[in-house]
C-alpha cells in the first residue's frame, strides 16, 4: 500500500500545499490504491511534503512522485495526447509550481492580514513564549527565499501583477473546455486544479483571488475537479 505524507486539509482546500494536492490528485487518477497520513514530516527525504512511502521506497516531491508512478505502474497521465499537446501541458504545470506558487507564498505569508488568517495557525502547537520568536524566524527566512528565487525582489503590485497575467493566462487557455487538453484530464491538471483551487480559497484575500473569480471558467474547473477527487469538501 502507498502512503501518502501530507498536512491534511486546511482553508477549506484538499491541503494548503498545493504539491500535496497536486500528489494526491496523481493517485487518484492512477487508480493505483493509497493511503494518506499527516504524520512523518521529520522523516521527509527533501525536508518537505509530500512524499510517498511505497512499501518502503520512499520518494520525496510531487514531480517526482508523478515519474515513480509512471515508472513502476505503467501508468500514462497524458494518454491520447499529442506531442505538442504534452509539451503545453507541461509548460503550464511549470506556470503553476514554478512562477504562480512563488506569488502564493508572498501572499500568504508576507502580506500580515493573510498571514494572520492562515500561517499563523501552523504555529499554535509551540510553546507560546517561543511561538513570537519562531513566526519571526520563519517568517525571515520565507522573504529570503523569495529574494533569493526573484520574486521577492519585486514590489507586491509587481507580483502580483505577474501573478494575475499568469491567472489570465490559465483561463484563456482552458476556454470552455473541462480540462486543460480537453474532455480528460491530463497530468498537468492535477497541478493546475491545485493551484486555481487555492487561488479561489475564500481564507485569503488577494488579487489573484480577485482575478481567478472574473472567470467563470476558472471557478467551474475548481468545482468540477473538487467534485471528482474531493467529494467531501465540495460546495
Amino acid at each position: 500500500m502507498i502512503t501518502l505524507h501530507t498536512f491534511g486539509p486546511a482553508f477549506g482546500l484538499p491541503d494548503p500545499s498545493p504539491f500535496v494536492t497536486k500528489a494526491e490528485v496523481l493517485l487518484k487518477l492512477s487508480g493505483v490504491p493509497y493511503e494518506t497520513t499527516t504524520k512523518g514530516m521529520g522523516k521527509s527525504p527533501k525536508g518537505k511534503m509530500p512524499y510517498l512511502d511505497d512499501a518502503g521506497t520512499v520518494v520525496g516531491d510531487s514531480t517526482f512522485i508523478r515519474f515513480h508512478l509512471e515508472t513502476k505502474y505503467g501508468i500514462d497521465f497524458d494518454k491520447g495526447f499529442s506531442p505538442a499537446d504534452r509539451g503545453v501541458a507541461w509548460a503550464f504545470e511549470k506556470l503553476c509550481e514554478d512562477n504562480l506558487y512563488w506569488a502564493v507564498v508572498h501572499s500568504r505569508w508576507v502580506v500580515d492580514e493573510n498571514f494572520n488568517k492562515g500561517p499563523r495557525k501552523f504555529f499554535d502547537r509551540a510553546p507560546l513564549p517561543i511561538r513570537p520568536i519562531v513566526i519571526a524566524m520563519v517568517r525571515r527566512q520565507v522573504r529570503k527565499t523569495l529574494h533569493a528565487q526573484g520574486l521577492g525582489r519585486h514590489t507586491k503590485p509587481q507580483i502580483e501583477e505577474i501573478a494575475v497575467r499568469g491567472i489570465e493566462a490559465i483561463a484563456a487557455f482552458l476556454g470552455d473546455k473541462p480540462y486543460l487538453l480537453g474532455d480528460a484530464p491530463c497530468g498537468a491538471d492535477a497541478s493546475t486544479f491545485a493551484f486555481v483551487a487555492g487561488f479561489l480559497s475564500k481564507s485569503f484575500d488577494t488579487p489573484m483571488r480577485d482575478a481567478a473569480e472574473k472567470h467563470a471558467n476558472l471557478i467551474a474547473y475548481s468545482a468540477r475537479g473538487m467534485k471528482q477527487w474531493f467529494p467531501a469538501l465540495s460546495g
